[in-house]
């Protein structure tokens, strides 16, 4: 590996946010009505003070790691591939406390890159952290304290697209290529993947597959799982090819296990995907539900007549009043309002976006059964033109978390799937846990949920919560905790997976084994054993020898004060 590889990326990194989400350039701001409607449902709220990335760089400690041309030292670059996405990263980067930083960043450009590093992290028992697009909500590329140097592996120079196989449909690409350029590349020859998580701009292919991850039309495309057909990963023990089949008997599906496997295996270096021809049409289009019940069984009717959409996901009642509000002006509520109710759908509305993607005719007859089932169960198309505003905005959200921050407010999710019989009690369970969940501080929390992904026998359920922030950034974390803690074990108690779409990371972690059971642990961990005997590939991740509870946050009194300069 070359000397200027290690440094290329310091001007990339450059325009991201180093203590929060994306590209500095770009905000979400909310208006008057948006603004005045958060302090209406959580009462008036005091930012806390935000660290300096000097004050920050300041505190990273020397690297345990000699110079070397495989990694680099340098302060910044190792604290900005410290931390991922979490409530818990975000109070650790907004406050400066990080508590643990890697002692390098490596930047292979090739499988032979990795496969060099590799063999002297097991000479040398350093611990490789992999890292695509910083992404992670769950705490999968937080270093863990250690005796020995951890060295956090970024794939962002494997992004290109390697080989497009137009008879199989199978294009491989470098791990480490961000959605858009996966696009990019691939709708150039006429070809889409169809993968689009909110996090689209930022994650990348590799992270979507070891988190098995979830599109927003995922509906008509698939689940990661259904899109990744093969590759290769770099182990300890050598390289391990994965064949291309289009299906086998042939025992175990070994893609199965690299899937969700969170770094344990190895590093991926190459993604082959099933890809399909770009759609003549696509359009997304907002109908509206009277109530949260007959959205849900509108939306199973749906998935379970096989319609084929691309997409469709129902939000509750609260959550429609709390889009409305903030991206909509209230002449246009207004509006919305009276038309909705002149054809009798009322104040306990729910919203329903579906997304149809295909050659025109499909379409068409899609479109037409589709509007056959909302009329069905009372409901109201609007069309396409709040569609298409959705769509315009699909991946800006996260935005939205540091115009909140700085009105004093946190912002987090929680995301489950269980069977239909189960959706309603069990989202009534996880809101009244987290709405009541602040109670004993005096702090409110507001709550609302939606179905965002759908299958024949169940559902996803999707639930975001904001309460004020405390007067310290502890405070703020032990109350963040007591939320996360309580309402994650009332989901897997009550016949819900930990997870859905964000993986397991450390902050899932302590359930898994609730959800998986003590021999199938026990199985996966012996497996994982035989390629890291060590214990060397992102540790503390997906297992948790021993803990039952989130790992905290180390954050200092001083912390508390600092103020951006």
């Amino acid at each position: 590996m070359q000397p200027e590889r290690r440094n290329m990326n310091r001007s990339q990194q450059d325009n991201r946010n180093w203590n929060g989400w994306g590209a500095r350039e770009k905000r979400m701001e909310l208006s008057q009505d948006g603004a005045a409607f958060i302090c209406e449902k959580l009462g008036q709220a005091k930012p806390l003070g935000v660290s300096t990335l000097a004050r920050v760089i300041a505190k990273v400690p020397d690297s345990r790691l000699a110079d070397s041309e495989l990694y680099s030292t340098d302060a910044e670059i190792r604290l900005r591939h410290a931390r991922g996405q979490s409530l818990p990263d975000w109070l650790a980067m907004k406050s400066g406390e990080f508590g643990v930083f890697p002692d390098a960043v490596a930047f292979p450009v090739s499988g032979e890159d990795i496969r060099i590093l590799m063999a002297e992290a097991k000479a040398n028992g350093w611990q490789l952290i992999p890292y695509g697009g910083g992404t992670s909500v769950v705490g999968h590329i937080t270093p863990c304290p250690s005796d020995k140097p951890v060295i956090t592996v970024s794939l962002t120079k494997m992004n290109r697209l390697l080989e497009l196989d137009r008879v199989d449909q199978i294009a491989t690409f470098g791990a480490g290529v961000k959605g858009p350029f996966l696009e990019a590349q691939l709708q150039a020859h006429g070809y889409t993947l169809g993968h689009f998580p909110q996090s689209f701009e930022l994650s990348t292919l590799g992270g979507w597959v070891v988190t098995r991850s979830s599109g927003q039309q995922s509906l008509g495309y698939g689940r990661i799982e259904n899109l990744f057909a093969g590759g290769e990963i770099e182990t300890f023990n050598g390289t391990v090819d994965i064949p291309t089949l289009p299906a086998s008997s042939a025992g175990p599906d070994w893609r199965q296990l690299v899937l969700g496997s969170e770094g344990h295996l190895g590093i991926l270096t190459q993604a082959k995907v099933r890809v399909t021809r770009v759609a003549e049409e696509e359009f997304f289009g907002v109908a509206f539900m009277p109530d949260w019940q007959s959205g849900i069984d509108c939306a199973r009717e749906i998935i379970q007549q096989k319609l084929p959409l691309s997409m469709l996901r129902v939000s509750n009642s609260e959550e429609t009043h709390t889009q409305l509000f903030l991206s909509a002006t209230e002449t246009q509520r207004s509006w919305l309002n009276r038309l909705l109710s002149l054809k009798g759908v009322g104040e306990g509305k729910c919203m329903l976006v579906y997304g149809v993607t295909g050659d025109l005719d499909a379409n068409r007859q899609s479109y037409k059964r589709l509007k056959q089932v909302l009329r069905r169960f009372k409901g109201v198309n609007t069309g396409q033109r709040l569609g298409k505003k959705w769509a315009h905005k699909r991946f800006t959200f996260p935005y939205l978390r540091e115009t909140l921050w700085q009105m004093g407010y946190a912002i987090d999710t929680l995301e489950t799937a269980t069977n239909w019989s189960n959706i309603e009690s069990m989202t009534q369970k996880i809101e009244h846990s987290l709405r009541d969940g602040l109670t004993e501080f005096d702090s409110k929390v507001h709550v609302f949920s939606h179905l965002s992904h759908l299958y024949g026998d169940g559902a996803s359920i999707y639930t975001t919560y904001l309460f004020p922030v405390a007067d310290s950034y502890d405070e703020t974390y032990r109350r963040w905790q007591k939320l996360k803690s309580t309402t994650s074990t009332l989901i897997v108690e009550n016949n819900g997976t930990i997870s859905h779409q964000h993986g397991v990371g450390s902050d899932h972690a302590p359930y898994l084994a609730r959800e998986k059971g003590e021999h199938v642990m026990a199985s996966l961990q012996t497996c994982f054993d035989y390629f890291d005997p060590d214990k060397q590939l992102n540790p503390g991740k997906l297992f948790k020898a021993g803990q039952t509870e989130p790992v905290e946050t180390v954050h200092t009194e001083k912390s508390h004060t600092e103020k951006e300069q």
